[in-house]
């Protein structure tokens, strides 16, 4: 990563690099967005759609989109949920000028070029989304977007974004104008395509209003929650572990990330739900049981990655590359 800034050793092979919030600004209620600089460097670039990793004081590891725009210094911004699982809480509990460390860029949600797009965007799923909107409007093609918020002032970037095309974006208070009906989306994304993120019942509506329509493959959607899915009992498996030779087993009781931590294996996660990616890794043998919605139906197929956050393994061993 010669164009990073400091980087800070992780794991062999790995490095974070060291980031100092340069401003803290209140862009709607609960929510605040980060500027952050490279300590010692300039950040790496990255595309619409990207997001790092931060890591947060008590070892807390969460991921959040990047929002400015590609250049000097990074943005995001985090909703704060008093009721999750800590991360949105420790970020709201930083301070202007502390340093912190992050992740290089990573991209499981690339902007998908088309002459025409439509953006759909529900509460804090605009932060990916706007960066897209605005290389929508640099290249010129035809493009709108509809944001839904619950209310005007809990809509981050609101003026923002219509500043970019009073014209092109519907700004939706749904506490005063109700839920839209998203039947009605795949005529106005005709010939074009989609890029959603927000809420699980928004985007499950998208995907049945666009299944129904005929056109799923124009549907992009990146989620901040996985999707609830029942799954059959599991038994033992037994990960061999290619790199150091060992062998662990896992029980049905705990996940396969939290048996290799149990061992003392110091893998990296973040949303430990399956749909960031974070804990990804190899497969070397053994076909895994996919449980996460971040992999696409060809990464499955293939079977050489898995998330063993939430996957486990059809058979009774996998060889990963640990």
């Amino acid at each position: 990563m010669p164009d990073g800034g400091q980087l800070m050793p992780l794991r062999e092979g790995q490095a974070l690099i060291a980031v100092r919030i340069l401003s803290l600004r209140i862009e709607a209620e609960d929510v605040v967005s980060l500027t952050l600089r490279g300590v010692g460097g300039a950040l790496p670039g990255w595309e619409p759609g990207a997001h790092v990793d931060l890591h947060l004081p008590g070892g807390v590891i969460r991921q959040y989109s990047l929002c400015g725009e590609p250049g000097a210094d990074w943005r995001i911004a985090v909703l704060r949920l008093p009721d999750g699982r800590g991360g949105s809480v420790a970020v709201h509990g930083l301070r202007l000028g502390e340093v912190i460390s992050v992740s290089a860029p990573r991209n499981h949600f690339p902007m998908v070029a088309a002459d025409r797009m439509l953006f759909v965007a529900g509460g804090i799923g605009v932060t990916p989304i706007l960066p897209m909107v605005r290389r929508a409007a640099a290249m010129g093609v035809d493009w709108r977007l509809i944001y839904l918020g619950r209310s005007a002032d809990r809509m981050a970037f609101a003026a923002e974004v219509a500043a970019l095309d009073p014209f092109r974006v519907s700004l939706v208070q749904t506490d005063r104008d109700g839920m839209p009906d998203v039947s009605t989306y795949p005529a106005l994304a005709a010939d074009g395509v989609v890029h959603a993120c927000g809420p699980s019942g928004l985007l499950t509506a998208l995907e049945a209003a666009f299944a129904a329509a005929g056109r799923p493959g124009d549907l992009h959607l990146e989620r901040f929650a996985p999707v609830t899915v029942t799954q059959p009992g599991d038994g033992m498996v037994r990960l061999h572990l290619a790199r150091s030779g060992r062998f662990i087993d896992v029980g049905p009781e705990v996940s396969l990330l939290e048996g290799l931590r149990a061992a003392g294996v110091d893998h990296p996660s973040s949303c430990e739900q399956g749909f960031c990616g974070t804990c990804e890794c190899r497969v070397l043998k053994g076909v895994p049981d996919h449980r996460d919605t971040l992999l696409s139906d060809e990464e499955r197929a293939r079977g050489d990655v898995m998330l063993p956050c939430v996957s486990r393994a059809k058979g009774n061993e996998l060889t990963l590359d640990l």
